[in-house]
């Protein structure tokens, strides 16, 4: 319920921290994770602050030792725990602090559970699919990189990649890699590196270690972070054998540091060797065209119409005139035939014809219409007949009529 108050009619300070008090005392008792820092015991007491793995927050923690000494060894700074606590808010100095009932240490098979928890719904939102995950540049302009300050992975990352492409650059973000502070950083880093437009690969790299220490890259807000970045990510934690949840959802996991500067820049000496291949083939291809053509040049230059068309033309000539020759033959020859048929058939037709038979003396007797006499019966005494001759004819008188 909150309270009325004004300029005019204002509350004490003990009103309103008794209102808090009163407020926070009403949580009860709860149970609540974190990781321990400045652990620090004094007397019966044990103090210690309680930091948010992920957002940059903590709280006080105070306990009797017994209650730290009955959790066992495994409290101590660094570790993640669950805290039975009722939160109390000191009136007297307005802080709030938990007052711890029962520390318990998160073990690793707890750890391991929830990440696979996480990883599944993850999953089913479809963060992990490799239709997202995009193809990183051939040769990117400019490599961002988030890693440990002076790290074993920086130092990895930056030299392979220089070998292999002198003119490399990189934007380096130095942040925490382990630790409470570790997530907040790189996304704060991820986030910068994301704005740049010149940064065409994001590489997040660190060197290996103890499950613990790589759990920042399992985080959630972490990999929703890297997973609604524009430009591509290459995760490059620890060695092959961790797989946080970074891995799953970055565009390209390397099993190293030194493996990302292979995958995020090409080799000079093989790209040089490849360019040198492919210009030999190509010289090989032009080459052998080049010859193909010319040995078609020399072929049809080869060619007698090419080679001597004087030549070609006497040759044309030639079989022109033999086949006129020819031709002429065959026409004299048809001609010479024709004659000679043409001259049988004339002697035949003189053979059979009548003048032919007057000319060997015989004579032709016709009555005075023309008509032939065959016998003598036929005429009259004193009828007049013409005699036809081979040359000429005769008007005779028949005077006596004999027989056969």
């Amino acid at each position: 319920m909150a309270m009325e108050t004004t300029a005019e009619s204002p509350v004490p300070v003990r009103t309103v921290l008794q209102a808090v008090s009163g407020w926070i005392g009403r949580l009860g008792r709860i149970w609540v994770e974190g990781q321990i820092t400045d652990l620090n015991a004094r007397g019966g007491t044990v103090y210690m602050t309680l930091r948010d793995p992920v957002a940059n927050m903590s709280v006080r923690v105070v306990g009797p030792r017994a209650v730290f000494e009955a959790a066992g060894p495994a409290v101590t700074d660094g570790a993640r725990v669950v805290v039975h606590a009722k939160p109390d808010f000191w009136i007297n100095r307005g802080t709030f602090s938990l007052s711890v009932l029962e520390i318990r240490p998160v073990g690793v098979g707890e750890l391991l559970a929830r990440l696979e928890r996480l990883k599944r719904v993850l999953a089913a939102e479809g963060l992990f699919r490799p239709e997202r995950k995009r193809p990183l540049p051939f040769l990117p302009g400019k490599i961002g990189l988030i890693c440990g300050r002076d790290s074993d992975a920086e130092h990895d990352v930056l030299q392979n990649a220089r070998r292999r492409w002198p003119a490399v650059e990189f934007r380096v973000e130095n942040t925490a890699v382990q630790g409470p502070y570790a997530v907040g950083e790189v996304m704060e880093a991820l986030n910068a590196l994301d704005a740049d437009p010149g940064i065409d690969v994001i590489i997040i790299a660190r060197g290996g270690g103890a499950m613990e220490d790589l759990l920042p890259f399992s985080d959630e807000a972490l990999v929703r972070a890297v997973s609604a970045a524009r430009t591509p990510v290459v995760s490059a934690i620890g060695h092959e054998q961790d797989a946080p949840l970074l891995d799953l959802v970055a565009d390209v996991r390397a099993s190293t540091p030194t493996d990302a500067a292979k995958k995020a820049v090409p080799d000079v000496r093989e790209q040089l060797q490849l360019v040198r291949q492919l210009r030999d083939r190509g010289r090989r291809c032009l080459a052998g065209g080049v010859e193909r053509e010319l040995a078609w040049l020399r072929a049809i230059r080869s060619r007698p119409a090419l080679a001597d068309p004087v030549r070609e033309i006497e040759r044309q000539s030639e079989q022109v005139m033999a086949l006129r020759d020819r031709s002429r033959r065959c026409l004299s020859g048809a001609l010479d035939r024709a004659g000679d048929e043409l001259s049988h058939t004339r002697a035949r037709l003189l053979a059979l014809s009548p003048a032919a038979t007057l000319e060997r003396g015989y004579a032709i007797v016709q009555r005075e219409g023309g008509a032939v006499v065959r016998e003598s019966a036929v005429v009259e005494d004193g009828e007049r007949l013409r005699v036809r001759l081979a040359r000429g004819s005769l008007g005779v008188t028949v005077v006596e009529r004999g027989e056969p």
